[in-house]
Protein backbone atom coordinates (compact mmCIF):
# COMPACT_ATOMS: atom_id res chain seq x y z
CA UNK A 1 0.00 0.00 0.00
CA UNK A 2 1.60 3.21 -1.17
CA UNK A 3 1.66 5.99 1.39
CA UNK A 4 -0.32 9.11 0.60
CA UNK A 5 -1.93 11.94 2.56
CA UNK A 6 -5.35 10.30 2.79
CA UNK A 7 -3.90 7.08 4.17
CA UNK A 8 -1.58 8.90 6.60
CA UNK A 9 -4.45 11.03 7.89
CA UNK A 10 -6.61 7.92 8.35
CA UNK A 11 -3.84 6.08 10.22
CA UNK A 12 -3.26 9.03 12.55
CA UNK A 13 -6.98 9.33 13.25
CA UNK A 14 -7.21 5.61 14.04
CA UNK A 15 -4.14 5.81 16.27
CA UNK A 16 -5.73 8.71 18.12
CA UNK A 17 -8.76 6.60 18.96
CA UNK A 18 -6.49 3.87 20.36
CA UNK A 19 -4.47 6.29 22.50
CA UNK A 20 -6.11 9.73 22.66
CA UNK A 21 -3.90 12.62 23.65
CA UNK A 22 -2.32 15.93 22.64
CA UNK A 23 0.24 14.04 20.56
CA UNK A 24 -2.34 13.72 17.77
CA UNK A 25 -2.80 17.47 17.29
CA UNK A 26 0.95 17.95 17.71
CA UNK A 27 1.48 15.50 14.83
CA UNK A 28 -0.96 17.42 12.64
CA UNK A 29 0.89 20.70 13.22
CA UNK A 30 4.25 19.00 12.59
CA UNK A 31 2.85 17.72 9.29
CA UNK A 32 1.59 21.15 8.26
CA UNK A 33 4.94 22.72 9.09
CA UNK A 34 6.71 20.04 7.04
CA UNK A 35 4.35 20.60 4.11
CA UNK A 36 4.65 24.39 4.20
CA UNK A 37 8.44 24.38 4.34
CA UNK A 38 8.94 21.56 1.81
CA UNK A 39 6.66 23.34 -0.66
CA UNK A 40 9.31 26.07 -0.87
CA UNK A 41 12.20 23.62 -1.38
CA UNK A 42 12.84 22.76 -5.02
CA UNK A 43 14.20 19.31 -4.22
CA UNK A 44 11.46 18.15 -1.84
CA UNK A 45 7.88 16.92 -2.11
CA UNK A 46 5.39 18.75 0.08
CA UNK A 47 3.06 15.73 0.03
CA UNK A 48 5.81 13.35 1.13
CA UNK A 49 6.90 15.72 3.88
CA UNK A 50 3.29 16.04 5.07
CA UNK A 51 2.86 12.26 5.35
CA UNK A 52 6.15 11.82 7.18
CA UNK A 53 5.19 14.55 9.62
CA UNK A 54 1.80 12.97 10.30
CA UNK A 55 3.35 9.58 11.06
CA UNK A 56 6.47 10.54 13.01
CA UNK A 57 4.80 9.74 16.38
CA UNK A 58 2.45 7.02 15.10
CA UNK A 59 4.00 4.54 17.54
CA UNK A 60 2.02 6.21 20.30
CA UNK A 61 -1.00 4.25 19.05
CA UNK A 62 0.25 1.41 21.27
CA UNK A 63 -0.35 3.35 24.48
CA UNK A 64 1.43 5.73 26.82
CA UNK A 65 5.18 5.22 26.59
CA UNK A 66 8.48 7.04 26.47
CA UNK A 67 11.07 5.98 23.88
CA UNK A 68 9.16 2.77 23.16
CA UNK A 69 6.92 4.78 20.81
CA UNK A 70 9.91 5.18 18.50
CA UNK A 71 10.35 1.48 17.82
CA UNK A 72 6.60 0.83 17.92
CA UNK A 73 6.23 3.39 15.12
CA UNK A 74 9.16 1.90 13.21
CA UNK A 75 7.59 -1.55 13.27
CA UNK A 76 4.14 -0.21 12.41
CA UNK A 77 5.47 1.49 9.28
CA UNK A 78 7.80 -1.34 8.26
CA UNK A 79 4.84 -3.74 8.30
CA UNK A 80 3.31 -1.52 5.62
CA UNK A 81 6.61 -1.17 3.70
CA UNK A 82 6.82 2.55 4.45
CA UNK A 83 10.57 2.46 4.98
CA UNK A 84 11.24 6.19 5.06
CA UNK A 85 8.37 6.79 7.47
CA UNK A 86 9.71 3.94 9.60
CA UNK A 87 13.16 5.50 9.73
CA UNK A 88 11.73 8.88 10.74
CA UNK A 89 9.74 7.28 13.55
CA UNK A 90 13.15 6.74 15.15
CA UNK A 91 15.33 9.46 13.59
CA UNK A 92 13.07 12.36 14.55
CA UNK A 93 14.21 11.98 18.16
CA UNK A 94 17.91 11.82 17.33
CA UNK A 95 19.13 14.91 15.51
CA UNK A 96 22.43 13.82 17.10
CA UNK A 97 23.06 10.24 15.96
CA UNK A 98 23.86 8.89 19.41
CA UNK A 99 21.30 6.96 21.45
CA UNK A 100 22.79 8.39 24.64
CA UNK A 101 21.48 11.86 23.69
CA UNK A 102 17.88 10.75 24.27
CA UNK A 103 15.66 12.89 26.47
CA UNK A 104 13.33 10.01 27.32
CA UNK A 105 13.38 6.70 29.15
CA UNK A 106 14.15 3.50 27.27
CA UNK A 107 11.11 1.47 28.24
CA UNK A 108 12.15 -1.22 25.75
CA UNK A 109 13.80 -4.62 25.90
CA UNK A 110 17.59 -4.95 25.82
CA UNK A 111 17.28 -6.41 22.31
CA UNK A 112 15.24 -3.42 21.12
CA UNK A 113 17.71 -1.03 22.72
CA UNK A 114 20.60 -2.66 20.86
CA UNK A 115 18.63 -2.52 17.61
CA UNK A 116 17.86 1.16 18.06
CA UNK A 117 21.46 1.96 19.00
CA UNK A 118 22.75 0.32 15.82
CA UNK A 119 19.99 1.86 13.72
CA UNK A 120 20.62 5.41 14.94
CA UNK A 121 24.39 5.19 14.46
CA UNK A 122 24.09 3.82 10.93
CA UNK A 123 21.05 5.63 9.53
CA UNK A 124 21.69 7.92 6.59
CA UNK A 125 19.75 11.11 7.19
CA UNK A 126 18.41 13.19 4.34
CA UNK A 127 16.49 16.46 4.32
CA UNK A 128 13.22 14.69 5.17
CA UNK A 129 14.72 13.38 8.41
CA UNK A 130 16.08 16.84 9.16
CA UNK A 131 12.80 18.55 8.26
CA UNK A 132 10.76 16.39 10.64
CA UNK A 133 13.36 16.95 13.38
CA UNK A 134 12.97 20.69 12.85
CA UNK A 135 9.19 20.71 12.61
CA UNK A 136 8.84 18.51 15.69
CA UNK A 137 10.42 21.47 17.50
CA UNK A 138 8.09 24.01 15.87
CA UNK A 139 4.76 22.52 16.89
CA UNK A 140 2.80 22.39 20.10
CA UNK A 141 -0.59 20.62 20.20
CA UNK A 142 -2.15 24.11 20.05
CA UNK A 143 -0.24 25.42 17.04
CA UNK A 144 3.12 26.57 15.72
CA UNK A 145 5.67 28.19 17.99
CA UNK A 146 9.16 29.62 18.10
CA UNK A 147 11.82 26.95 18.54
CA UNK A 148 12.87 28.43 21.85
CA UNK A 149 9.34 28.10 23.25
CA UNK A 150 9.27 24.43 22.30
CA UNK A 151 12.74 23.92 23.81
CA UNK A 152 11.44 25.23 27.13
CA UNK A 153 8.21 23.22 26.85
CA UNK A 154 10.14 19.97 26.40
CA UNK A 155 12.68 20.84 29.12
CA UNK A 156 9.88 21.49 31.62
CA UNK A 157 8.14 18.20 30.81
CA UNK A 158 11.17 15.92 30.48
CA UNK A 159 13.94 17.76 32.28
CA UNK A 160 17.35 18.35 30.74
CA UNK A 161 20.10 15.86 29.89
CA UNK A 162 23.83 16.41 29.29
CA UNK A 163 23.19 16.64 25.54
CA UNK A 164 20.34 19.17 25.77
CA UNK A 165 22.40 22.15 24.65
CA UNK A 166 23.95 20.21 21.76
CA UNK A 167 20.49 19.05 20.68
CA UNK A 168 19.29 22.65 20.63
CA UNK A 169 22.34 23.75 18.64
CA UNK A 170 21.71 21.03 16.08
CA UNK A 171 18.08 22.07 15.62
CA UNK A 172 19.19 25.68 15.12
CA UNK A 173 21.68 24.44 12.51
CA UNK A 174 18.85 22.63 10.72
CA UNK A 175 16.74 25.77 10.88
CA UNK A 176 19.57 27.68 9.21
CA UNK A 177 19.87 24.95 6.56
CA UNK A 178 16.22 25.24 5.58
CA UNK A 179 16.28 29.01 5.67
CA UNK A 180 19.07 28.88 3.11
CA UNK A 181 17.00 26.48 1.01
CA UNK A 182 13.92 28.71 1.05
CA UNK A 183 15.91 31.96 1.06
CA UNK A 184 13.88 33.35 3.95
CA UNK A 185 12.57 32.75 7.43
CA UNK A 186 10.77 29.49 8.17
CA UNK A 187 8.51 31.40 10.54
CA UNK A 188 6.98 33.29 7.61
CA UNK A 189 5.55 29.92 6.50
CA UNK A 190 3.96 29.11 9.87
CA UNK A 191 0.76 31.04 10.58
CA UNK A 192 0.63 32.64 13.99
CA UNK A 193 4.36 32.73 14.62
CA UNK A 194 6.27 35.98 14.83
CA UNK A 195 10.02 35.52 14.68
CA UNK A 196 11.94 37.03 17.56
CA UNK A 197 15.16 38.26 15.96
CA UNK A 198 16.84 38.39 19.38
CA UNK A 199 17.58 34.68 19.01
CA UNK A 200 19.19 34.95 15.56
Amino acid sequence: MELNAKIAESELERAGTLNPGPWVDHSRFVALACKNIASHCEDMSADTAYCLGLLHDIGRYAGISSERHLIDGYRFCMEKNWEKAAQICISHAFMLQDIKTSIGTFDVSEEDYRFMDHFIRNAVYDDYDRLVQLCDALALPTGFCLLEKRFVDVAIRYGTVPATTERWKKILEIKALFERKINGSIYELLPGVIENSFFD
